[in-house]
């Protein structure tokens, strides 16, 4: 399993994938221009977090016409797993990769914290591997993280098994007072039909070196990892 990390102009969480793969989980990793078209034989590709462009228009409005992006779609459209994390999930919904928006959060404040997330769908590989009752500490770091999605798609998102991961409290209470940034339904992260493109707004590779006092986010990218395993 080859991992690619696609870097924008004004991403900022880029490296922290690129170690958190290739020192962490000892992966083989390459870091993928922006301007480039070739995926260089990338099995899983990430779109990290960061401000893409500068935010101008919309977070990640600008970045889903970059060159490589064409490759990117197609990879995610011919069934290549395809993961983004905060303006990444950005990119992905501007891309109709996955469906819904990021709206401003609803304190129009940038939030940068820890929060705590649990895992919904079973069936998927960020969620796979863990355990349906803990809560996980990931930290946030955006200003437009509200996921928003018209009434039917939610409904489709449920009925579907698409939603990666609820906000909650430290306890996996899910509940108004857990959820950071107003999202529906307390949304942090959603998949599509097929269950190969990924997104979500907390940051996991923010949270996978002891070292850090927290590898929360290590058992996220372990699922991946185990879910890819040959049988």
């Amino acid at each position: 399993m080859k991992f690619g990390v696609v870097i924008f102009p004004g991403s900022n969480c880029d490296h922290d994938i690129l170690y958190a793969l290739k020192k962490i989980l000892k992966q083989e990793v390459v870091a993928l221009w922006h301007k480039d078209k070739d995926l260089q034989g990338c099995d899983f590709i990430f779109l990290p977090g960061g401000f893409s462009y500068g935010d101008y228009l919309r977070s990640g409005a600008i970045a889903r016409f970059s060159p490589i992006m064409e490759k990117v779609i197609e990879h995610a459209n011919k069934g290549g797993y395809l993961m983004g994390i905060c303006n990444g999930f950005q990119i992905l919904c501007e891309a109709r990769l996955l469906p819904g928006a990021l709206l401003h959060n609803n304190n129009q404040k940038f939030i940068c914290k820890n929060i705590f997330i649990k895992p919904v769908s079973k069936n998927t590989l960020p969620t796979q591997f863990l355990s349906p009752e803990k809560a996980l500490k990931i930290p946030v770091a955006h200003g437009e993280g509200r996921y928003y999605a018209d009434a039917k798609t939610i409904n489709d998102l449920v009925k579907h098994d698409q939603i990666l991961f609820k906000y909650c409290d430290a306890d996996g209470n899910i509940n108004e007072g857990s959820n950071p940034n107003g999202s529906l339904n307390n949304i942090a992260g959603i998949c599509n039909l097929k269950r190969n493109v990924f997104g979500m707004m907390p940051h996991p590779e923010r949270a996978c070196d002891v070292e850090l006092s927290n590898a929360d986010g290590k058992l996220i990218m372990d699922s991946i990892l185990k879910s890819l395993s040959p049988k």
